[in-house]
């Protein structure tokens, strides 16, 4: 039959040019575009199937055949899907513009990934990336065997097939690669590709291998001799009876090769899934050596179809909070054909060490990286996953053992939820395990921690700091001790960000015990006493006060100190002396937040210490007095250490000490030269009731 030739519609031209003329590094795509629209003819002639048995009769077997023929530098995909009329491939192929046509175009022109051809609808022309002519032999139940053809060049032609074999039913796509891209007709490049990218399609994709076989063959002897020669030979194989010689030859077959052997698990029922199949799926979806820690495989129904296995890992991977790393492990599929692997809507970052996959079946395969952000299927999707990893590591939580390896691994990513999803902060705060003045080695859960609360206890207390070590014998733990409060120590740096975010568990307010406004439940005569107190020591307040000036806001009376003679304590809105530490240790931070942020310091005494005793019977005494200024200044800077500050001028701290232990040591410091902070007299003799006192209390 004679050949027909057709012009390409103009923005196909167009599209088909911008192709072959520009250079793209990830030419491999076609592939993954070529195998989806195979799957896709194989879904359609199944699906009338349903309704038509007979429709499989031209050919029974589904699948996809790729065939390299190095020889020629041709590349066959085959599949035996429903295949294409004459009007098709006039109609698909070229004449009609289909709606991505122009979009996919814009969107190149915009910066864009060629990868995202097939989300357009225009995966066919990917084809032309690596090839500069190709051939589509196609038979459909309803029509001849066809070959549509074209190099690009404006047109192509359609000839009724009278020289191919007959397909019987289905497509085969042959491209004539260009001389630069014959690394695709290699067998580890091809499997790499379908491996990466359509390993779970539905049916099986062959690949044609050669494979070479030896053989063993009787060696024939060359006649080659004369007539007495060949008589001379045949009487000595009577006489030495030889056997006839053997050689081995490599023979060469073509057999073809399952590539997507693995099954996608999701699709299957999990009461059928064993234990090792999970973890050779998650070792394979992950490049993992060691096994997964849980597994959660689900299937949404409803208005919206998507089925997912979501993994915690053994363990937390190294670069878990790296800002270049790719966003998230979980792969996004649409009716089991790869769409993309860092979708940062699908999971919110806290859950970012969770791997696993999604396949969605109402997602549209041409969906763009700037649809998924405004697509509401989406939305219900995430939403849904967060659901399943909180169930998933609530049943983590109901084994104690494994529960403290995953909170080992991933306790910062619970706290960073805790800090960043509002939603589901009640529900992460049950998953938090801290160290406490009653938990011993064993970390306890705030549910826990309530359970032993007294009943005169209205709120959780807990302190932040830079070590366990440094708070557990913290001064402002005292009076709680003595009344047997617990206290939690919050000791990882992310805990003040939490913290700050998950104002109360239970009905039960979080109070921080190194913040000003500590309410300690007291009764009258507790009450009475302590107001007396303040009135009596008002006036060393106010002197203290005047000495500091603003290094403080203000001086009072504690009622959270029971032994320590002072202590610092921080505003209730601003940071604690734990997070100044962590916020003037970023490398990149903002110094002018500091100011603002950073919390004006009330100072506290203990009017039971007598160090401060002493001192009001000083003040009481003579309000001039040299040596409390000397000793409020030391006494200041003891407090700013012992409350987690850092002392601005060490030098001015180190002098103060030196001077102490002179006068400890009876050193006489007449000879000694004036130092050079005139602001600091020098102390009494060592018969000063105050400097006795202070030995004393050493």
């Amino acid at each position: 039959m004679s050949t027909e030739t057709f012009s390409f519609q103009a923005e196909i031209s167009q599209l088909m040019s911008l192709i072959i003329n520009t250079f793209y590094s990830n030419k491999e795509v076609f592939l993954r575009e070529l195998v989806s629209n195979a799957s896709d003819a194989l879904d359609k002639i199944r699906y009338e199937a349903l309704t038509d048995p007979s429709k499989l009769d031209s050919e029974k077997e589904l699948y996809i055949r790729i065939t390299p023929d190095k020889e020629h530098n041709i590349l066959s995909i085959r599949d035996t899907g429903i295949g294409m009329t004459k009007a098709d491939l006039v109609n698909n192929l070229g004449t009609i513009a289909k709606s991505g046509t122009k979009a996919f175009m814009e969107a190149l022109s915009s910066g864009a990934d060629i990868s995202m051809i097939g989300q357009f609808g225009v995966g066919f022309y990917s084809a032309y990336l690596v090839a500069e002519k190709v051939q589509v032999i196609s038979k459909h139940n309803d029509d001849e065997q066809y070959i549509w053809e074209s190099a690009a060049g404006g047109s192509f032609t359609i000839t009724r097939d009278t020289v191919n074999e007959p397909l019987g039913r289905g497509t085969e796509m042959r491209l004539f690669m260009k001389e630069d891209q014959l690394e695709y007709l290699e067998e580890k490049k091809i499997k790499e590709i379908i491996k990466k990218h359509s390993e779970f399609i539905g049916y099986p994709i062959q690949l044609a291998v050669e494979k070479e076989t030896e053989k063993e063959v009787e060696e024939d002897e060359e006649e080659e001799v004369k007539e007495e020669g060949a008589k001379i030979e045949e009487i000595e194989d009577e006489d030495d009876k030889k056997e006839k010689k053997k050689k081995t030859i490599k023979e060469k077959t073509i057999e073809n090769e399952e590539l997507n052997k693995t099954k996608p698990l999701w699709t299957r029922n999990p009461e059928d899934i064993t234990n090792e199949e999970y973890a050779t799926f998650y070792k394979s979806l992950t490049n993992d050596w060691a096994d997964h820690m849980a597994v959660k495989h689900f299937a949404i129904e409803g208005q919206l179809e998507f089925r997912a296995i979501l993994f915690v890992p053994g363990r937390a991977p190294f670069d878990m909070f790296e800002t270049k790393k790719k966003r998230n492990n979980i792969k996004l599929y649409v009716r089991r054909v790869f769409i993309m692997d860092d979708c940062e809507d699908l999971i919110p970052e806290w859950l970012n060490f969770i791997k696993g996959i999604v396949d969605s079946e109402d997602l549209p395969l041409n969906i763009s990286r700037e649809m998924l952000q405004q697509n509401k299927i989406l939305k219900v999707i995430r939403k849904n996953l967060v659901k399943k990893c909180l169930e998933m590591f609530a049943e983590i939580a109901e084994d104690k053992e494994q529960f403290a390896k995953f909170y080992e691994a991933f306790a910062k990513n619970i706290k960073l939820g805790v800090h960043e999803d509002a939603q589901n902060r009640n529900k992460l705060a049950d998953l938090l395990r801290y160290h406490s003045t009653k938990s011993s080695d064993e970390m306890t859960s705030l549910k826990d921690y309530v359970t032993r609360m007294p009943e005169k206890q209205k709120n959780i207390y807990y302190i932040t700091g830079e070590s366990r070590t440094a708070v557990e014998n913290s001064p402002f733990l005292e009076v709680l001790k003595k009344k047997g409060y617990e206290v939690l120590f919050m000791v990882d740096p992310i805990d003040e960000y939490a913290v700050a975010q998950l104002k109360e568990f239970d009905g039960k307010k979080l109070v921080s015990v190194t913040k000003e406004g500590l309410e300690l439940e007291e009764d009258d005569d507790e009450k009475a006493a302590r107001e007396a107190e303040e009135k009596s020591y008002e006036g060393l307040c106010t002197q203290i006060k005047e000495i500091l000036g603003d290094k403080v806001e203000k001086v009072l009376i504690s009622n959270r100190i029971s032994e320590s003679p002072c202590v610092l304590v921080t505003g209730a809105f601003g940071w604690s002396s734990n997070m100044e530490r962590i916020m003037k240790a970023q490398a990149l931070r903002d110094s002018s937040m500091s100011s603002y942020m950073a919390s004006k310091k009330s100072l506290e005494l203990n009017p039971k210490n007598p160090i401060i005793k002493t001192l009001k019977a000083k003040v009481d005494a003579d309000k001039n007095d040299k040596t409390v200024k000397d000793l409020t200044l030391l006494m200041y800077d003891v407090a700013l250490i012992v409350s987690g500050f850092s002392i601005e001028k060490t030098d001015v701290f180190a002098d103060r000490i030196n001077r102490m232990i002179k006068l400890g040591l009876a050193i006489d410091e007449e000879e000694e030269e004036e130092t050079s902070t005139s602001d600091m007299p020098a102390l009494e003799s060592e018969e000063n009731p105050v400097s006795s006192e202070m030995e004393e209390v050493d």
